[in-house]
């Protein structure tokens, strides 16, 4: 009969890659002192635990405090791979905490990180773009980014990596950092390098891309270089993406009726997406500030009237309320006759040959 039988001898190293933590206080001091060991196996393994731990918005406040970050400046140039990727994914986990985003920008870890961009090894670009990504969610993080001139660095880096994941991370990073300032990335020619990856297969970087271009044509400089690009059909034909968020990023983005926007935009009023809706609602309300957009939309005002109370959301009614009502408001008056003795008959200003319909056009003026 078969019986169970433990041993009471355990394994020297239960867990090899991780560095044996300490009890209670001393475990994050001893681990930040392994980061100065000159064996590379060392390091690796305080990394790998202090990557466990930073997890706890109190062990990283702790790890911070006791001077990690200053020594972790150091390991992102240092000349192993493994330990420059170890780095990384440790910042990417202390810029998850509000503490680490401070401490982060504090002690000038951004520059050193910032010289990675360009890394060889993926797994630590990859790392590298996640956490710049993570940081320009905060304004001032991206503030940081923004001044110190790595958004035409990052724009550039678009066209020249391959890789579909670390694309999407760029362009989300640039869309961030361009709602913070958008210059920088309109002097280095962003509009152009943001429309080609429109077309992209990739779900991600269609939608990252296009988030980014609805932020640099806020300034009317983008909006003329989206014109000018001719990327307003590549609008149009993203309004029948099978996405409802790239739907409704294009729908935010495009006012333009002679790039035919109003039939898709039109569509898209039907949609339960609330995102997609409003963006419609939005750009026919912008459509319809041109006179020819308001005689095109007065055609459709029944498709309006059906979305005021059809949708389940408030939000969505008062949206299609409010647009039908401003479809009606701006639409023209009918045009007054002035109808004097000089009157021959005709529909027009009534101005006969002796000149007296023009001067009763010229009394009720003056009223």
């Amino acid at each position: 009969m078969a019986n169970v039988r433990i041993s009471e001898r355990l394994p020297s190293v239960l867990h090899p890659r991780l560095a044996r933590v300490a009890y209670g206080s001393w475990a994050l001091p001893r681990l930040v002192a392994e980061l100065r060991d000159p064996e590379p196996l060392a390091k690796q393994r305080s990394l790998a635990a202090l990557c466990d731990l930073a997890h706890d918005p109190e062990k990283a406040y702790q790890a911070i405090r006791i001077g990690c970050l200053e020594q972790l400046k150091l390991l992102l140039r240092d000349r192993e791979p493994s330990i420059r990727t170890g780095t990384t994914e440790l910042l990417l986990v202390l810029v998850a905490h509000h503490v680490g985003r401070e401490a982060f920008l504090c002690c000038d870890v951004l520059p050193p990180l910032a010289e990675l961009i360009d890394e060889p090894l993926h797994a630590c670009k990859l790392n590298v773009h996640r956490t710049l990504n993570r940081l320009a969610n905060f304004p001032l993080a991206a503030l940081s980014i923004v001044s110190m001139d790595l958004v035409p660095r990052l724009v550039a880096k678009v066209t020249e990596d391959e890789d579909e994941d670390i694309q999407a991370l760029l362009l989300s990073t640039i869309g961030l950092c361009v709602r913070v300032d958008p210059l920088p990335a309109l002097a280095c020619n962003g509009v152009s390098v943001l429309g080609h990856q429109l077309s992209k297969p990739s779900l991600e970087v269609r939608r990252a891309a296009l988030s980014a271009l609805l932020a640099i044509s806020v300034p009317l400089e983008g909006k003329e270089r989206v014109c000018e690009g001719g990327l307003l059909p590549v609008l149009v034909g993203l309004l029948s993406d099978s996405d409802p968020e790239v739907q409704a990023n294009a729908a935010g983005k495009l006012q333009a009726l002679s790039a035919g926007a109003l039939p898709p935009l039109l569509l898209l009023v039907s949609s339960k997406e609330r995102a997609v809706c409003m963006n419609a609602l939005r750009a026919l309300a912008a459509l319809a500030e041109a006179p020819s957009g308001r005689r095109q939309l007065l055609e459709h005002v029944p498709v309006l009237s059906s979305r005021t109370g059809a949708h389940e959301e408030e939000a969505v009614q008062r949206a299609a309320q409010s647009a039908l009502q401003f479809f009606l408001k701006c639409s023209p008056p009918p045009r007054r006759s002035f109808r004097g003795e000089g009157y021959n008959g005709e529909d027009g200003d009534g101005v006969g040959e002796d000149g007296e319909g023009e001067d009763q056009m010229k009394r009720e003026r003056t009223r």
